[in-house]
């Protein structure tokens, strides 16, 4: 088990993980050396390589932090400031996750519904699912503003108009997903639970949502994902003075690139938590509705 799970997954991961880092750190070096030979030319002097590649790696705003300096950026940021200071990445990342889970939420309930009534009716299904295909065609970034306005414009700021955004990017993979789980069950089973003389309620609760579970949980995972992507773009266009958007826009402002990455991987990070804890409420889920666990192979 332990030699399989190293061969299988960590081994491939570490290699792919250090090939990365090696390739960061070159492209540091290549990115960051024509300041240092600008800087040792206008000073008349001369720079060798070793020099070069040693103040590459601690360049106050290099054009591609290297990865020690991002590790130290979110080290500092996350346990050398108070947690409610806004230099704080746990700060901005509670405000970004906020507007994310309630964004996600909506999202999934919108998803949900759409998909069970385009499931149980034809018209929906013809009238109502291209144009939720349609929508997913418009750029986020053209949309995030205009939404933004039009709801501060009728009283209504803060936290919902950006969790709007993530509901509207959102609910779209709940929604395709639950279709597709929704009409998974085989015609055989469906006219067994009409020889059984089942109601549509009954075939949904007994039948058709059983069999939507794993569609359910796999397009939940791209939804908490791209509901914080929705999130933090929300936060782009207004100016905010708090969460992950903002603290990039504060990066890109006063040219702080290592902060800028910092952000970036916090919200990485935050991704990944998120996208596991729902793979691990599939499993409970799952093993509650009598799925039997995957067996992996030795």
């Amino acid at each position: 088990m332990t030699n399989g799970f190293l061969q299988d997954k960590f081994i491939p991961m570490t290699t792919v993980l250090a090939a990365i880092i090696v390739l960061w750190y070159g492209l540091a070096v290549f990115l960051n050396a024509p300041f240092e030979r600008d800087q040792a030319e206008r000073a008349g002097t001369s720079i060798s390589f070793s020099t070069v590649v040693t103040k590459t790696m601690a360049q106050e705003r290099p054009v591609l932090p290297a990865p020690h300096q991002v590790a130290g950026e979110l080290w500092k940021s996350v346990f050398d400031v108070k947690p409610t200071s806004k230099r704080s990445l746990v700060f901005h990342g509670w405000v970004t996750l906020s507007s994310t889970l309630l964004g996600f939420v909506m999202g999934s309930l919108l998803g949900i519904l759409l998909a069970v009534g385009i499931v149980h009716s034809r018209t929906l299904d013809k009238s109502l699912m291209p144009w939720i295909i349609t929508s997913q065609t418009i750029p986020i970034l053209a949309i995030a503003p205009m939404i933004i306005v039009v709801l501060n414009a009728i009283g209504i700021s803060g936290l919902l108009p950006k969790a709007v955004i993530s509901t509207y990017l959102s609910f779209f993979p709940v929604a395709v997903g639950m279709v597709k789980g929704l009409r998974s069950p085989d015609v055989m089973h469906l006219d067994l639970m009409r020889t059984y003389n089942a109601s549509p309620s009954q075939v949904f609760w007994k039948l058709r949502w059983p069999a939507a579970m794993p569609y359910l949980f796999t397009s939940m995972q791209v939804a908490v994902a791209i509901s914080l992507v929705g999130a933090i773009v929300g936060e782009l266009p207004t100016g905010a003075v708090a969460g992950l958007g903002a603290r990039l826009l504060a990066g890109s402002y006063y040219g702080q690139t290592v902060q800028i990455w910092a952000a970036l991987f916090a919200a990485a990070i935050m991704a990944t938590v998120l996208v596991a804890l729902i793979g691990i409420l599939s499993r409970i889920v799952n093993r509650r509705m009598g799925a039997r666990p995957e067996r992996t192979v030795a």
